[in-house]
């Protein structure tokens, strides 16, 4: 039976009826999912992708859209360099052994090549940016140039699919609506040569798109992780592969201890799908199921604290779960300090605002607890250690001043120049603290003023000494990359001492869980009694991360998730040993 001519009539299900049959069933549509679906065609098998959501990209659309890959073709070529022997000892160093070498040593491996070969097959072309790594003082780490970027891609050339592509995050986007490039972030963020005219041309490229206008306020120019998505769905086009929105996974069908198939709701009534290769799971992490966060994640715990899509609720870690898999590191998550903002899906996450120079981060005591320009991983690890210490930070508080607030974003607060005060949204002047002296917001935030007092006393001392001498705010490189150049000294310390006086608070939120399914080195779905699930494959946040409970630089989720959704798709189309 062809795909487009199921039965319409509810029939019921059982083991030897099947409405669809294909050599690879894959779930989900993000930047995994599709590479592999790609990849499995490409090596001669028949591919239906089914996704959950009524939009497809998940959440590599809404994303950055960064890339982490070692040794690839760009950053061999300039004056960093890199080998597949610095990128194995920079990740194994960070990752201990919380993950098998061999899967270590296949994302090393594979990686470069998913890449060449995307080039090669689809209408994808990828840029290294000077993103630093986030440890470059490890052992092989970078200064830059593993992050990688695709080129933008107009909308119009998805025709009929445009409307369906999961619009990109706020965060993501000029003034919340016009799209950039990594160059005019990096631009803007450091304010270098041209960084204006940037602002001004992409805000005249948008207001001057008059058909995009007359539809609506999204950017037809479509970069970050949206590009991404748009690159790989015009490879399924072109490629006739299928892809079935609105049409939510439900059950693994297995016999003998491998998979037969797969049962997906569409249209009201379920639909079984047999398999003659298998199934590539690839639909996100729990990060949108409560139930699921309270189980395995710290506390305390929110998904409305999370940047992630709303769909990842975890359906297909609990069908594997339910079929004997194994599963790993369900206590992490790509962390990030989050600023949740009422009528927004997704909370704002700190990813580099906390690096300017001019903010302190404090606990409900009005004391510093960590460095706050940390890695986003590691600042709400150090929340949740603080917590347990008994240090109540969560909610923590970030402060900032009028000289900060002139030049510098935090979260959903641009710089004034772009938003005074008098143009912040509504729902955001509700989380916005404000006073003209520390004793008044200390009495707002509810901590006491004294301590606040002297957190900020000593933090103007250190940014006169150059020298934060509790916790070292501004010594490393990651710190410094993401700090204000044009500071003299130490890029991340600036006082606060010019009144108004701001503050939000944070929570520790995430982009997406790091544990899941547990997987070899091939992508196959472990058991619980030791062996592969044979036909059961799973990639992304579906899989527990082969970057374990760390973060080695910007793109670390995507870069895996396609890496090991190439892997599996060769590996499940049986052209690997």
């Amino acid at each position: 039976m062809a795909l487009g001519d199921v039965l319409t009539a509810p029939q019921p299900v059982t083991e030897t009826h099947w409405d669809v049959t294909v050599d690879v069933l894959v779930v989900g549509s993000g930047g995994g999912a599709m590479t592999a679906a790609i990849t499995a065609y490409d090596r001669g098998a028949d591919v239906l992708v089914v996704e959950k959501a009524d939009h497809y990209g998940g959440t590599t659309a809404i994303s950055g859209g960064g890339v982490w890959i070692p040794n690839n073709h760009d950053i061999r070529g300039n004056e960093v360099g890199d080998t597949p022997e610095d990128a194995y000892a920079y990740m194994k160093d960070l990752i201990g052994n919380d993950v098998a070498d061999d899967k270590i040593q296949a994302y090393v491996d594979n990686a470069p090549e998913m890449i060449d070969y995307l080039e090669a097959r689809t209408s994808a072309l990828f840029k290294a940016v000077p993103y630093s790594d986030y440890f470059p003082e490890k052992p092989g780490g970078k200064p830059g140039y593993r992050t990688m970027q695709v080129q933008p891609v107009s909308m119009r050339q998805l025709g009929d699919d445009a409307d369906q592509l999961l619009t990109s995050s706020r965060q993501a986007l000029l003034f919340n609506r016009v799209s950039m490039t990594i160059d005019d972030v990096l631009a803007i963020r450091y304010r270098s040569r041209g960084w204006l005219r940037r602002i001004v041309f992409n805000n005249l490229r948008y207001w001057t798109d008059i058909r995009a206008r007359l539809k609506g306020p999204r950017d037809s120019r479509l970069s970050f992780g949206s590009a991404l998505i748009a690159h790989l769905r015009l490879a399924l086009k072109k490629r006739d592969i299928p892809l079935w929105l609105s049409a939510p996974f439900k059950q693994i069908i297995t016999s003998d201890n491998h998979i037969e198939g797969a049962i997906i709701t569409r249209d009201g009534r379920d639909i079984a799908i047999k398999t003659r290769k298998g199934v590539i799971m690839g639909a996100g992490g729990f990060e949108r199921n409560d139930a699921m966060r309270a189980q395995y994640l710290p506390k305390p715990t929110q998904s409305k604290w999370s940047a992630s899509h709303l769909s990842n609720t975890g359906d297909t870690i609990q069908a594997g779960m339910e079929v004997g898999a194994q599963t790993d590191l369900m206590d992490a998550a790509w962390w990030g300090p989050s600023i949740p903002v009422d009528q927004e899906d997704h909370a704002r996450v700190l990813f580099f605002e906390r690096s300017s120079p001019g903010c302190i981060i404090v606990n409900q005591d009005g004391k510093r607890f960590a460095n706050e320009a940390l890695p986003y991983l590691d600042f709400v690890q150090a929340m949740y250690e603080a917590e347990a210490g008994g240090g109540s930070c969560i909610p923590a508080y970030v402060i900032f001043d009028a000289a900060f607030r002139k030049k510098y974003s935090m979260g959903p607060l641009l710089p004034t120049m772009a938003m005074p005060d008098a143009a912040i949204p509504a729902p955001v002047r509700e989380i916005l603290f404000c006073a003209e002296t520390i004793e008044d917001l200390a009495a707002k935030l509810n901590v006491p003023e004294q301590n606040l007092k002297d957190t900020v006393a000593n933090m103007n001392r250190y940014a006169t000494t150059g020298k934060d001498e509790e916790f070292g705010k501004g010594d490393g490189g990651y710190d410094r990359a993401f700090g204000d150049i044009h500071i003299e000294g130490n890029p991340c310390l600036a006082p606060v001492e010019k009144p108004p006086f701001y503050a939000m608070a944070i929570y520790p939120g995430d982009i997406g869980t790091k544990g899941g399914l547990l997987t070899d080195k091939h992508g196959q779905v472990m058991s619980e009694d030791g062996g592969p699930i044979k036909g059961l494959y799973a990639v992304g946040n579906n899989a527990a991360s082969v970057m374990g409970r760390k973060y080695p630089g910007a793109g670390s989720t995507i870069g895996p998730s396609m890496t090991f959704g190439y892997i599996a798709a060769r590996h499940i189309a049986g052209n690997l040993d």
